[in-house]
Formats: structure tokens, C-alpha cells, sequence
């Protein structure tokens, strides 16, 4: 069975991606959380996923002792041993696309990432509308992601990105999250998708996580003082 890695729920967008994929997929794993203390080196956190994942960070997914980590990497080697999940679109140029725009989402949006971080318990519509006003970068990540949706909708007709459940909804989960706490727009076929995305089991599981958690990291809230 596969042990995978994972940080706080309500923080972790990371290691919400291969939770969500590997949950929804009904693919059983050993889940083994590792709470954020601090991201220093000398950490609680640091020492525990270093002993599995060299580079020290969540998440990451061991198979009988061989490691895997990075979300994409770990979502492509679930789905080289899961073939009969079909977790990329079968057609060519399909699954194509849907590599496109996961590795897009995997390796840009760096101001959205920075100023909006994943808080799934937090309700910030108010920093939402500050940011799209004062942070043109924030601005356009967030209307090149509206527009990958768009296309990827409009191309395969929905519900999911490319039809059915794929990784591509997995990879945007977190933002979908980052959309709703923030209350960044969105037209109402995105919108729709955000819906269906928040109403996977999956991701609804992952939300009563981390609604559940409780768990305030201060080095984490940017916009909020602790309770």
C-alpha cells in the first residue's frame, strides 16, 4: 500500500493535489500527516519529511520504500501503476493539454501563490478585492486561470476539466480553495466547475479536515492574528 506524506490541511495546497487525486480515484494509501511547526531547517517538520523526501517537503509518497516526491511526479507515477484508473484523458491530444495545464499550474501563479496563500477555514473576500486592485500580477494569474478553465470546458463539454475526473482536478483543486476564501471572480460556467470541484467526496473530505483542525501557524496567516 502506498504511504503518502502530507502537511496541514487547511494550509497545505501541495499535498492536498495527491490526497484528493489518490482519494477520489479510490486508490487506498496509508495517509501520514506531519504538522507544521516551521519550515527552518533544524524543525520538527524538516526532521520527520527529510527522512523520507531529501528535498524536505511535503508531500510525498513511498511505494514498499521507493520514494517519490513533488505532486506532479507523485500524480504520474499513481498513474503509470493505476492504468485502469484512467487518471489522464485517453485521447492523445487531450491528455496532452491536460499535462499542459497541470504543468503550468505547477510551476507559475507565483504571485498568486505568494498573496494568496491556501487558507481553506479563512473567509477573505475584503484582501480577495484589496489584492485584485493593488497587485496587477495577482490580477492576471488569476485571469489566465479562469481562462484555462474556460478553455478546458469549453473543449470537452465538462463536468470535470476534460470530461471525467482527471488529475487536471486534482492539480486545481487548491485553487479553486484560493478562489472561494479570497472571493476572486469568476464567470458563471467557472464558477459552476468551482462547484463541482468543492463537491467531490474527495475534496469535500479534505475540507472537513481541515475545518476540523484547528491548528492556527501564525507564519502561515499573512491576514490574521491568532485566535
Amino acid at each position: 500500500m502506498f504511504e503518502l506524506f502530507t502537511g496541514n490541511r487547511n494550509y497545505s495546497s501541495w499535498s492536498m493535489r495527491p490526497w484528493v487525486l489518490l482519494t477520489q480515484a479510490s486508490i487506498p494509501f496509508k495517509d501520514t500527516r506531519v504538522r507544521f511547526d516551521s519550515f527552518e531547517s533544524g524543525s520538527d517538520f524538516k526532521r520527520a519529511i527529510r527522512a523520507v523526501n531529501p528535498v524536505g517537503k511535503v508531500p510525498a509518497l513511498l511505494d514498499d520504500g521507493f520514494a517519490v516526491w513533488d505532486s506532479l511526479a507523485i500524480s504520474e507515477y499513481v498513474a503509470d501503476k493505476f492504468r485502469d484508473k484512467h487518471l489522464w484523458p485517453s485521447e492523445t491530444k487531450a491528455r496532452a493539454r491536460a499535462r499542459s495545464v497541470c504543468a503550468e499550474m505547477h510551476s507559475g501563479f507565483a504571485a498568486l501563490r505568494q498573496h494568496c496563500t491556501m487558507n481553506v477555514e479563512a473567509v477573505l473576500p475584503d484582501v480577495g478585492e484589496r489584492l485584485l486592485r493593488d497587485e496587477p500580477a495577482v490580477r492576471a494569474d488569476a485571469e489566465r486561470i479562469v481562462q484555462l478553465m474556460q478553455d478546458a470546458l469549453n473543449a470537452h463539454g465538462g463536468p470535470m476539466l476534460f470530461g471525467d475526473f482527471s488529475i487536471a482536478d486534482a492539480f486545481f483543486a487548491p485553487v479553486v480553495m484560493r478562489f472561494k476564501t479570497y472571493g476572486l471572480p469568476a464567470p458563471d460556467g467557472v464558477a459552476a466547475y468551482f462547484e463541482r470541484v468543492h463537491a467531490l467526496p474527495a475534496v469535500q473530505a479534505w475540507v472537513t479536515q481541515a475545518l476540523a483542525e484547528h491548528d492556527f501557524r501564525a507564519f502561515e496567516e499573512p491576514y490574521r492574528s491568532a485566535p
